[in-house]
């Protein structure tokens, strides 16, 4: 059986400001076309497909749109939620939309109830897990404690336990969105430690014989049976060196998985630039990004004047600033609240201008400014003090 495995479409995202909305469809397109040229059997959604719970008309257009094109050409496709999602609203008309083939196993209690499907060597049953949120759902699977493992745990013995009750041939899929223990992040996947220990070990997935996970946005393989397909796009410059895929999975009659990328269209590249200001704007070498969607790092000893604009006119597609001045004193270990412990608010803000105006001091008109502001906030918060008496 011939599997495509995709994940963290994020519907509705944008990379630092820019929409990404024609970028999401012209990748939709490319799933359909995949599917159709490569004779896909099934599609396998393994979460998040929106980038928030109330997603924007535009993004739910997106997803209606590709519902409709892959339930024409009558390819199965299970979708289940993930932790940017909202499981009640992705699950909305679920046991309608099933007639036509399209699966959107969004509720904890079906994590046992299979989808099934069958080629010529015989049943395969898939499995949805959607994002548990342990808090959430501890009751649901008899738990009185415990993070991510434990909740992820107890769903999948309940799946070897609906599948013991199978044909002895029968072919195991499971879709799960987790942080599973081994896998690289990046920076555009959301913190999931809320409610327990983050990751989950590989070894929750015993027993099947592919598991299509989503969560993190870098492609990924795991073992042969357990992988990530990474976000369709970037979602963040930390994955400007990520090849953006799907998987192609062939299943065969024993089990044992086939895996092949394929890849994704790229609507712009990424490039992050680090020097000096003039080095950037000069030198020749940088010319392959000047069409690239651009994170510059300046070096300057002193923060340039208009940095931003000056950089535009040779990048016009630069989307972060960031400064960080050579020769400064390297990161300290500690806290910021251990770092200002015992400094006067005075002593606090001419540091931070300190840290941003390297080797530039405070002059007469700003130390003015500075300490009438100071008097102004104490003053404020003596009234809200006295108000509250």
């Amino acid at each position: 059986m011939r599997l495509l495995h995709t994940s963290d479409w994020h519907l509705g995202r944008s990379f630092h400001r820019e929409s990404l909305h024609d970028a999401q469809r012209a990748f939709l397109d490319h799933l359909v076309a995949v599917v159709r040229a490569e004779r896909v059997d099934a599609v396998l959604v393994a979460g998040d497909v929106y980038d928030r719970a109330l997603p924007g008309l535009e993004a739910v257009a997106l997803f209606d749109e590709v519902l409709f094109r892959l339930a024409e050409l009558g390819v199965p496709t299970v979708f289940i939620s993930g932790n940017h999602d909202s499981a009640r609203r992705l699950g909305v008309g679920s046991r309608l939309i099933d007639r036509s083939g399209i699966h959107l196993r969004t509720d904890p209690d079906g994590c046992a109830v299979p989808v099934l499907l069958a080629d010529e060597h015989g049943p395969v049953a898939v499995y949805g897990l959607p994002y548990l949120e342990p808090a959430m759902v501890r009751e649901r699977f008899g738990l009185e404690k415990g993070g991510h493992d434990r909740v992820l745990g107890a769903a999948m013995d309940a799946v070897r336990a609906d599948l013991a009750t199978r044909d002895p041939g029968t072919r195991a899929v499971v879709l799960a969105h987790a942080f599973v223990t081994g896998g690289e992040p990046s920076d555009s996947e959301r913190d999931i430690t809320v409610g327990g220990v983050a990751s989950v070990p590989a070894g929750v997935f015993d027993g099947v014989h592919y598991a299509a996970l989503g969560h993190l946005h870098g492609c990924q393989t795991l073992a042969p049976h357990l992988r990530y397909s990474g976000s369709p796009l970037a979602y963040s410059f930390s994955e400007a060196d990520h090849r953006k895929t799907m998987w192609l999975v062939d299943l065969a009659a024993d089990g044992t998985v086939a895996a092949e990328r394929i890849d994704c269209p790229v609507p712009r590249r990424l490039a992050r630039l680090r020097g000096p200001l003039e080095h950037l704007l000069e030198h020749p070498g940088f010319a392959e990004h000047e069409e690239s969607w651009v994170q510059a790092t300046l070096t300057d000893p002193v923060r340039p004047s208009d940095p931003m604009e000056r950089l535009r006119a040779r990048f016009p597609h630069t989307l972060q600033l960031l400064f960080e001045p050579e020769g400064a004193a390297g990161d300290d270990p500690r806290s910021y609240a251990a770092r200002v412990s015992g400094r006067s608010d005075q002593e606090v803000v001419e540091g931070f201008v300190a840290h941003v105006r390297p080797g530039q001091v405070l002059d007469d008109t700003e130390h003015g400014w500075l300490l009438e502001g100071l008097e102004a906030v104490r003053c404020a918060e003596e009234r809200d003090r006295e108000a509250a008496r």
